[in-house]
């Protein structure tokens, strides 16, 4: 598979690259976002059921909704631990060779949930979902990694933000698999949460054929002519002299130093800036309330007033709507810059929730207000994958170096994680409690975060560490890191030189 077909400066062997590594990996954590909601009456009935063959008694409503909140954001408890496990599986494994590992999560739990109900335990459900997490959380941070350290840098934007176009791709085919037409139906929920082992399947079979991150050959493991070979089979053209010296000279500076740890990270207090940033930007995308909308798509629909038999196929609708945001986005990434798709997208955000608060407060006074409350939800996800749902995974590639790349995944994953299970845990309780006013607390966040964006994060468009650490000093944002400044000199001797022309 050398593909060497150019493709707007991108190869074949790219292009399959990417789509084999994301539909094992981000694709997942949309897959299963999505169809957790289908089952949801069928899982409550069974844990009902469950609770009266153990104890001969069923459950208060609040119980109910409590376990069922738990089962949901068991997810994001396993996503958190898979951040934790990502710079680890990257740094030992590789960028590849972790997605590869990372398969084993996934096909276990899709047991448990094959078994859950003939073995009559819900709690093997709560124990797939954990698992399940795992994978997603591997995959969230290794699979950007993998991207940004594998595409050409006027590509790198593009090529990363692909992983938000397979995380929309995999809510939307969750939603079409979750119909009852389809696997949604009571006696069949079992396949449903675990057919995510079909994607897992196809990645097993197809990525040991494609190359390892160029820069983990070459920084991590020293081996040039493994790093040369893959840069050839993943560019559309000779292997350039200057991307080859950008990796020998970053090697130069890491010297005989190690991939720094989670600790060693929060530590260094020249990258605190940086750090602050990137894990209030991934908080920012968990507690603007937008994957919440997949959790409990029905709680939502229902407070709007669409009517109980066309919430499933409206629910579509959203998937369907963050999936042609996200090709939108992944054309604008290399035009339009970083800073103003996420600044811009989350002040459309607030914008759309006040708009949805008004028209959930009158309805039952005006007509049409549950349609222009559905509106409000499809144009609250389109701003949501124009911006946030993407260009917040390649931050962490773009502000650090191949030492503290994993480290920063790690973190950020652990922000948005576990911020997402405190979102999942409460949003059914502040629909109940706050009712129409349910998405204002989103609101906040959504305009908090567009400030906090405009006035702290550098353009990174097409810019090395050493030029992004130049607008970190003009920002007054951050001291320079004099790791980073010492890039923007030439630090390649003439052996390497010559070492690069004739990789």
């Amino acid at each position: 598979m050398n593909g060497t077909t150019k493709r707007g400066g991108c190869t074949l062997t790219l292009a399959l690259t990417v789509c084999s590594a994301a539909i094992g990996g981000t694709f997942q954590y949309g897959y299963n976002i999505s169809i957790i909601n289908a089952p949801t009456s069928y899982v409550q009935k069974f844990i009902n059921e469950t609770c009266m063959e153990r104890w001969g008694a069923a459950l208060e409503p609040s119980q109910l909704t409590l376990i069922w909140s738990f089962i949901v954001s068991t997810y994001s408890i396993g996503g958190l631990l898979g951040s934790l496990l990502a710079g680890p599986m990257a740094i030992k494994c590789g960028r590849k060779g972790a997605l590869l590992l990372n398969n084993g999560f996934l096909f276990l739990s899709a047991v448990l949930a094959l078994s859950s109900r003939s073995a009559g335990s819900f709690e093997m459900i709560i124990l797939a979902r954990l698992l399940v997490g795992i994978n997603a959380g591997v995959s969230m941070n290794v699979q950007p990694m993998y991207f940004g350290e594998s595409a050409p840098k006027d590509l790198r934007g593009a090529v990363a933000f692909s992983s938000a176009v397979f995380t929309a791709l995999g809510i939307l085919i969750g939603q079409i698999t979750g119909l009852t037409e389809v696997l949604g139906s009571e006696s069949l929920w079992p396949y449903l949460l675990a057919s995510n082992a079909v994607p897992g399947l196809v990645q097993l079979i197809t990525l040991p054929w494609f190359p390892e991150s160029p820069r983990y050959l070459l920084i991590d493991r020293g081996d040039r002519e493994a790093c040369g070979q893959a840069l050839k089979r993943l560019r559309a053209s000779s292997v350039s002299p200057d991307e080859m010296e950008e990796i020998l000279q970053e090697r130069a500076e890491a010297g005989e130093a190690h991939a720094k740890s989670l600790w060693d990270l929060l530590q260094d207090r020249s990258l605190r800036r940086p750090l602050c940033t990137v894990m209030a930007a991934s908080s920012a995308m968990m507690l603007c309330g937008n994957d919440s909308i997949y959790f409990y798509a029905s709680y939502i629909f229902q407070e709007a007033g669409i009517p109980g038999n066309k919430i499933q196929y409206v629910t579509i609708g959203t998937g369907a709507c963050e999936f042609g945001a996200a090709l939108a986005c992944n054309l604008l990434i290399e035009r339009v810059g970083r800073r103003l798709l996420l600044a811009g997208g989350y002040l459309c955000m607030a914008c759309w929730a006040l708009v949805f608060t008004a028209a959930l407060s009158l309805e039952g006074r005006v007509a049409g207000m549950p349609y222009l409350s559905m509106v409000c939800v499809f144009c609250y996800i389109f701003s949501f994958g124009i911006g946030p749902a993407g260009v917040t995974g390649i931050l962490p590639a773009e502000l650090f170096d191949q030492l503290a790349r994993p480290a920063a995944y790690m973190a950020a994953g652990s922000m948005m994680w576990l911020n997402l299970f405190l979102v999942g845990m409460a949003f059914p309780f502040i629909v109940n409690g706050l009712g129409q006013f349910c998405f204002i607390p989103f609101c906040g966040v959504c305009v908090a975060a567009c400030l906090f964006i405009s006035f702290t994060l550098p353009e990174t468009k097409g810019r090395t560490l050493a030029e992004i650490n130049e607008e970190w000093n003009k920002k007054g944002t951050a001291k320079g890191h004099p790791k980073y400044s010492q890039q923007s000199q030439s630090l390649t001797d003439p052996s390497e030189s010559q070492e690069t022309e004739k990789i």
